[in-house]
């Protein structure tokens, strides 16, 4: 079976499937650094793949089997890149290596002293951001691999840096993060998803323990949610150095004199019962106090000092489709948020309902059937809570509906709800709606977000 790593020398020609995706890019980038000879293909001309070209690496627009080159030498693909590709068909007949993405990333973190990999159902890309946000205080330049964008990485969503650090946002679907190297693997939380691969949250359990078995034993660390009874199972007795946070003096970081003022919390972080350093977030809501937190522990366990950890989490301002601030339509704030599962739109709507608007109106798109069908009571549970609710057609992404569920099924049992088969009609409503006092949350994993950018740009 062949390495990865055998191919990670200077002028070795490798070929990547799907470049533009979120971490496909920033993968070319790297080998590309490291002088690989690096080609591509993409379905779309995004930015991403315009970044690309303009480094100098080749890129085929479509998939075809003649973008296969006569030297090449290995192929990398996305999770979404399936073995009917005919990129991947030709890899195969010609008898070249293809490799996951993921395998890519953990053959390069090999090379780094420091691999900060951050993992859990939710709060991934946000814990990922600021510990970015800290490592650039304090001047560490790290390489950097986001699931989202953020505006100090220039809007996207990695940086190639040339420290020994590298931290990598790491997603359990399909065992990715298992392809991985940490030396400090951060469990932000464990929760049923992705039951469209795992069996149970038993099977995702056992998925996260296996990850933070991967932590060298002397001198890696696993940090860890000490208030998830999940995250608890999964750590219980692994012979690792386990480093915790929490919102009490129960763990080895957690805050202390919490103040909200509006949308931001000042807080101070306290280290193993004495103060560590003080904090002002300009994140609202109790989830991204523990994303902090978790995000100070992975730095404490780098040696990291506290100014910097103070100036990185000031600096910090939300990711991309985090709580994104998106502009004001007749009066109203609009906001775009990523929240696809039932804790993650409650912590939203937690963080949200004591900032004193007059209404909350939710655009709420699902996404994929398997976790709408599987999760629907728990998301009927919060869709309830907003003033108005409106519903946008489930997102597909990778799935076909053989289940015959709809979004409408939510908007037949709530109150507040209604259901729009077509969002030029959600746009149309709300342009309607919007009034001063108003926060309008266009929210989900999917294309939702264009529903409040088109809301703006009719302005």
């Amino acid at each position: 079976m062949s390495n990865f790593r055998n191919y990670l020398t200077p002028g070795r020609k490798g070929h990547l499937v799907g470049i533009g995706g979120v971490s496909m890019a920033p993968l070319a980038e790297v080998l590309f650094s490291m002088g690989l000879n690096i080609t591509g293909s993409d379905i779309s001309e995004s930015e991403k793949v315009q970044h690309l070209k303009g480094l100098g690496i080749r890129i085929y627009q479509g998939h075809h089997k003649e973008n296969i080159e006569a030297d090449t030498e290995f192929v990398v693909r996305t999770a979404a890149v399936h073995d009917d590709n005919p990129e991947i068909m030709e890899a195969i007949r010609r008898g070249i290596p293809v490799f996951e993405r993921a395998e890519g990333w953990g053959a390069i973190m090999q090379d780094y002293e420091n691999s900060i990999c951050i993992a859990g159902t939710h709060g991934k890309t946000t814990t990922t951001s600021m510990c970015t946000h800290i490592l650039m205080a304090a001047e560490k330049d790290p390489t950097v691999m986001i699931g989202g964008t953020l505006p100090l990485l220039d809007s996207s969503g990695y940086r190639v840096g040339k420290s020994e650090a590298i931290v990598l946002e790491s997603c359990e679907y399909y065992n990715s993060f298992l392809n991985f190297y940490p030396t400090i693997a951060v469990i932000t939380n464990v929760e049923e998803d992705h039951l469209d691969f795992f069996k149970d949250l038993d099977d995702i359990k056992a998925s996260f323990r296996k990850f933070a078995l991967l932590v060298p034993k002397e001198s890696g660390y696993v940090v860890y949610n000490i208030d998830d009874a999940n995250t608890r199972d999964v750590v219980d007795g692994i012979d690792r150095h386990l480093f915790s946070y929490g919102m009490s003096d129960k763990a080895d970081v957690y805050p202390a004199n919490i103040r909200r003022i509006g949308a931001s919390t000042k807080f101070d972080i306290m280290f193993r019962g004495k103060p560590f350093t003080n904090v002002t977030l300009h994140v609202p809501g109790d989830h991204n106090v523990a994303n902090a937190l978790a995000a100070t522990a992975a730095s404490i366990c780098l040696g990291i000092k506290p100014t910097a950890v103070s100036y990185g989490l000031a600096g910090f301002n939300g990711a991309g489709r985090r709580f994104e601030f998106k502009g004001k339509f007749n009066g109203a704030d609009i906001y775009d948020d990523y929240a696809h599962h039932p804790s993650e739109l409650k912590a939203l709507l937690d963080a949200v309902e004591p900032l004193g608007y007059k209404r909350v109106i939710v655009v709420f798109q699902p996404h994929t059937y398997t976790r709408t069908e599987a999760l629907f009571d728990e998301f009927m549970e919060q869709l309830k809570r907003p003033d108005v609710t409106y519903l946008a057609e489930i997102y597909a992404a990778r799935e076909k509906n053989t289940r015959g569920i709809t979004s409408g099924m939510f908007a037949e049992k709530l109150e507040n709800a209604t259901y729009f088969p077509n969002n030029g009609d959600i746009v149309r409503n709300l342009r309607a709606v919007a009034q001063p006092g108003d926060i309008i949350l266009t929210v989900g994993a999917g294309d939702v977000f264009r529903i409040g950018e088109e809301l703006l740009a009719q302005k």
